[in-house]
């Protein structure tokens, strides 16, 4: 039971539950293991890659300094996005190499039609959170 109480929690910080279609891009050998193992074990399958067909509820987005113009992926990884549906660009924590300010991260999501709503600590990594913003005359 030491496990179970050691658990990160990854996913669940990330707002990610059973069930879920999670695409995952920009995986690299430096991604962490155990974000993907526990987002994977809560959702209780693999995660997609860019090829998939399905509508996903969430885009887990590895994504360091030097990946080339977020603003740009930002815009393509939208299109198989639920109504509902979220965007984590996942950057190496403050200090390590590829780190991306979040207000950098904020910025390129906004050029891409998105708006960052939230930061999480992911072990070495961080986690901000992206959506498409609420559009007011539907909210009438």
């Amino acid at each position: 039971m030491v496990a179970a109480a050691d658990a990160r929690n990854y996913a669940r910080r990330m707002g990610i539950v059973r069930s879920m279609v999670v695409q995952e891009l920009g995986w690299d050998n430096d991604t962490d293991d155990e974000i993907r193992a526990d987002v994977e074990e809560t959702i209780g399958t693999g995660m997609v890659d860019d090829e998939t067909d399905h509508v996903v509820d969430v885009v887990q987005l590895w994504w360091r300094l030097g990946d080339g113009d977020l603003a740009n992926d930002l815009t393509d990884v939208v299109a198989p996005l639920s109504d509902t549906g979220v965007i984590w660009v996942l950057t190496p924590g403050t200090g390590k190499p590829g780190h991306v300010d979040p207000s950098e991260i904020a910025e390129e999501a906004n050029a891409a039609g998105l708006a960052s709503v939230a930061a999480v600590n992911l072990g070495a990594w961080s986690g901000n959170r992206l959506v498409r913003p609420e559009n007011p005359r539907e909210q009438r």
